[in-house]
């Protein structure tokens, strides 16, 4: 895969000379015309061996490209808290904006590659690192960007002679230390793990170009050049490139689904209700106190049909616990600064560190309902959807949050009659809306839509739980006892999906 980088590549003075002036204007005006357009954010990756001139390439292209517009993270090792959330988490807060480059000098690949060489995973772990990496450039493909990764490539013996070279120069001595010349040693590790990383993530939507580095002139025109013909391809298409993830939807055959299997007849008295929402409440103040929790964090998501009860229900939970432990997030349009990233980073944002828990009172899940619904994103971006949000919350759960995701489900009729209450009494007026009334109308497609949620993104480590919610007491008691159940499970060490997954308990 090294091969033709190691063919000697050279560019003259004369030919620098003559092509530099053209091309740093061509990628100005690109990059103007990029910002104009904002319709798509570039991703430069800025990899390769020790030497083999990272950081003297990216401060070229600060030099040659406005630098209002570029953005550069450097990743070393995490913080305490990266450390307490997942391992992509650090990468999401730091993608450019639609309109904007970001330059990463250090990325995803790094820890996987410089883990490996230093045995501390194993090979079947190091290619688990490299699907999820697979799937995260897909996404961001998927929405939109444009992922450049470039490798640059040095043999030994010219890795050998550049240290020399930069350690001799006063002016970039400072760039070679001892670190540099014991990474020399690993080479050949280097070789073996990072050929087979580039291998395996050599795709059709983010492919590697590899470029010789012992040539100043050569790797720097290269790397321009590439990036300004990338970037002028894109901008003259209108078309946003995209891959299928997901099978199509299944038919209903028979008319029996999740929702409609739902027993809502289900009730709670009064005096049953004050005694167990008094036993689960404590119950789950006890959970989130004890010591094991400072290695989870917990994630619950309410969604479920207008006027259910999420609100009434997401209060009696934090009723539960201390206020400076968790935070309520409600989700609703996304704003300007939002619609200008991959859809989940928004979400990303608020992922709690261990020790914490975080209340989503509606979700992801809105790409997969409203925005389904009202047409507010294309079919093929609900449809991928389903398998990124199940990357998304499978890497929380790997990171040790424990996920809750609750539906809450009533009647048709009973809806109504709490639309009509709402209006009726001033201080719950503001609960409803045009917006609930025109939802209404499209129960049917809601229902359907619910039902394909529920198939496609119940997992094992995060499956849904459906709450039969006509009766509000039975509601919120349900939702207590589950959250309990499911953070009691994770804190022992069981399935977590033992609780509130498929079958019957899933159902309640």
């Amino acid at each position: 895969m090294f091969e033709s980088a190691e063919i000697g590549h050279q560019i003259d003075k004369a030919t620098w000379k003559s092509t530099v002036p053209q091309l740093r204007t061509d990628l100005l005006d690109a990059q103007y015309e990029l910002k104009e357009q904002s319709r798509f954010s570039v991703i430069v990756l800025i990899s390769g061996q020790d030497g083999a001139g990272k950081g003297e390439t990216i401060n070229l292209l600060y030099e040659w490209m406005d630098p209002r517009f570029l953005s550069t993270l450097a990743f070393s090792e995490p913080t305490d808290e990266e450390r307490e959330r997942p391992v992509m988490w650090r990468y999401w807060r730091a993608l450019p904006p639609k309109g904007r480059i970001g330059i990463f000098a250090g990325s995803w690949y790094s820890n996987p590659i410089h883990e490996r060489i230093a045995g501390t995973i194993k090979q079947a772990a190091l290619d688990a690192r490299i699907d999820q990496i697979n799937r995260f450039e897909q996404m961001l493909v998927n929405e939109g960007a444009l992922v450049l990764k470039f490798w640059l490539h040095l043999t030994k013996a010219g890795q050998k002679r550049r240290l020399k070279a930069l350690e001799k120069d006063p002016r970039t001595a400072w760039r070679v230390t001892k670190w540099n010349w014991e990474r020399l040693k690993t080479y050949d590790q280097l070789q073996e793990v990072a050929g087979h990383v580039l291998r395996m993530t050599n795709t059709p939507w983010a492919p590697w170009i590899i470029v010789a580095g012992e040539d100043d002139r050569y790797r720097s025109l290269t790397v321009g050049k590439i990036i300004f013909d990338a970037l002028r391809a894109r901008l003259a298409d209108g078309e946003r490139s995209s891959s299928p993830v997901t099978p199509p939807i299944q038919p209903n055959i028979d008319g029996r689904d999740v929702i409609s299997e739902l027993d809502l007849t289900q009730k709670l008295t009064r005096k049953q209700y004050e005694t167990q929402l008094a036993h689960w409440q404590g119950r789950l103040s006890e959970l989130v106190r004890d010591p094991r929790f400072k290695k989870h964090s917990l994630i619950c998501v309410f969604e479920g049909v207008d006027a259910a009860g999420k609100g009434g229900t997401i209060r009696r939970v934090a009723a539960a616990m201390d206020a400076r432990q968790y935070q309520i997030v409600p989700v609703a349009a996304p704003t300007e600064e939002e619609r200008a990233q991959p859809y989940l980073w928004r979400f990303w944002r608020h992922v709690p560190r261990t020790g914490r828990v975080t209340i989503f009172d509606r979700s992801w899940y809105g790409r997969v309902l409203v925005e389904r619904i009202e047409g507010f994103c294309a079919e093929a971006d609900w449809l991928r959807a389903y398998s990124e949000i199940n990357d998304f919350e499978h890497e929380l759960a790997q990171a040790g949050a424990v996920i809750v995701k609750f539906w809450l489900q009533i009647s048709k009729e009973e809806q109504l009659k709490r639309f009509k209450a709402r209006e009726q009494t001033d201080y719950k007026r503001f609960k409803i809306t045009d917006e609930d009334w025109r939802n209404r109308e499209k129960w049917d497609d809601y229902h359907r839509a619910v039902c394909d949620m529920v198939d496609r993104t119940s997992t094992g480590t995060a499956p849904w739980t459906l709450i039969a919610a006509e009766d509000k007491a039975y509601a919120r008691v349900k939702v207590l006892r589950t959250l309990c159940e499911r953070l009691s499970a994770a804190l022992e060490g069981k399935n977590p999906a033992g609780v509130g997954g498929k079958g019957k308990k899933g159902r309640q």
